[in-house]
């Protein structure tokens, strides 16, 4: 039998690099070849960044939606096998949309860019800040014990409203955020769906109660929904366990989102 021909590899010399090159010396990497690299490390390198990249949120450089959904897919397994009490706050500039219409999208993007940075300021290496999507921005807070998250949140939501942002040289602005958290529920396989939605009821929470507030869905007020009671319980022929209803029987139902 004639043996097979293994396919020849790419000469990289044919690869059009210079797309990847520019974006990743926009980001402050070197996208270029070192002197003495192999082309094989080379490319490798160029990969890696460009993956990092995709990670990343362009304006305010935090990590974006995408590895949001990442870290909290990983959080949910280590919450299951583990019980670690591990916190999602969602938090949104108030009344951003003013900002804006009074002072235009490049002083807006601005004052995102300051909230960002003071946010990356508030949290350990361990913590996750992403910008979740317009002037929203998600924080997953492993290792963070129930009785340490209401102040762990007043310290972020004081540290915005003391923030001076300079929109013109003659012009400061100070802005407040509104905060919504939850707790994964433990030993529990979730869903990641179902811990934003708890995190963003608490959001609702904050802004309908006249904003610059904190909220937080606890352990001991986390209701299981009849999805995750199936997901814990589903595999057992036995009736619905008892004391696994909520202890805010007058928490609001899932509204739409309240304007920034």
């Amino acid at each position: 039998m004639a043996s097979l021909t293994p396919p020849s590899l790419i000469d990289l010399q044919d690869l059009r690099l210079d797309d990847a090159r520019a974006l990743l010396e926009h980001a402050g990497q070197d996208g270029l070849q070192e002197p003495g690299e192999s082309p094989l490390r080379y490319l490798q390198r160029v990969v890696n960044g460009l993956c990092e990249l995709s990670l990343r949120d362009p304006l305010t450089g935090l990590g974006n939606r995408r590895h949001f959904r990442s870290v909290l897919e990983r959080s949910i397994e280590i919450v299951a096998r583990s019980g670690e009490s591990v916190l999602l706050l969602l938090l949104d500039i108030d009344h951003f949309k003013n900002i804006n219409d009074t002072h235009g999208h490049l002083v807006g993007d601005q004052v995102l860019q300051a909230v960002a940075n003071c946010l990356a300021g508030c949290v350990r290496p361990m913590d996750t800040v992403v910008r979740y999507g317009g002037e929203e921005f998600a924080m997953v807070l492993p290792n963070c014990r129930p009785a340490c998250g209401r102040t762990v949140a007043e310290r972020i939501r004081r540290a915005i409203e003391s923030l001076s942002i300079a929109a013109t040289p003659q012009t400061s602005l100070q802005v407040t955020i509104s905060i919504g958290g939850a707790y994964a529920p433990e030993w529990v396989r979730s869903t990641a769906d179902l811990w934003i939605e708890r995190a963003d009821m608490q959001l609702y929470r904050a802004k309908s109660n006249g904003r610059n507030q904190v909220y937080l869905d606890l352990p001991q007020e986390i209701s299981v929904s009849a999805e995750e009671k199936g997901l814990l319980f589903g595999h057992l022929p036995l009736a619905e366990p008892a004391g696994l209803d909520s202890v805010d029987s007058d928490a609001p139902p899932l509204p739409h989102r309240v304007s920034a």
